[in-house]
């Protein structure tokens, strides 16, 4: 096998629960191989540099070896390899969301009185 679909092969390896939604990360211009945005039916070899955006942060890797199957975790890790650069800026992100602390968005106990509505209001420049 010299090469293989880009959104197989990244559901294969893990980076994506579906291959949906690693075929939409594509059309999205989230993945780019060789620094070439990647369509989901551009080809994949061994020795491709990819940068891939998804939820869980930016990675640039190496494409190790192909598969077109799903298997485990550590059988997946085997199929690429990352950058250092790439894991210092994944730690760096990690540290500054430790830093920030829970964000906390709860609702007001009680509804705003008229005062509270005018300073909205106010704020806000509808008025």
């Amino acid at each position: 096998m010299t090469g293989i679909r880009i959104d197989k092969w990244l559901w294969a390896a893990r980076f994506f629960k579906t291959r949906e939604l690693a075929s939409k990360a594509c059309d999205m211009s989230r993945i780019t191989s060789n620094h070439q945005t990647a369509k989901p039916s551009r080809e994949v070899r061994v020795g491709d540099m990819l940068h891939i955006k998804n939820e869980a942060g930016e990675f640039e890797i190496e494409v190790l070896a192909l598969s077109q199957q799903r298997g485990s975790a550590a059988i997946a890790q085997t199929l690429y390899r990352e950058t250092e650069t790439s894991k210092e800026l994944r730690r760096k992100a990690a540290e500054e969301r430790k830093l920030l602390g829970p964000l906390d968005f709860s609702a007001p106990s009680k509804r705003p009185t008229k005062r509270d509505r005018r300073l909205i209001h106010s704020f806000r420049g509808d008025y």
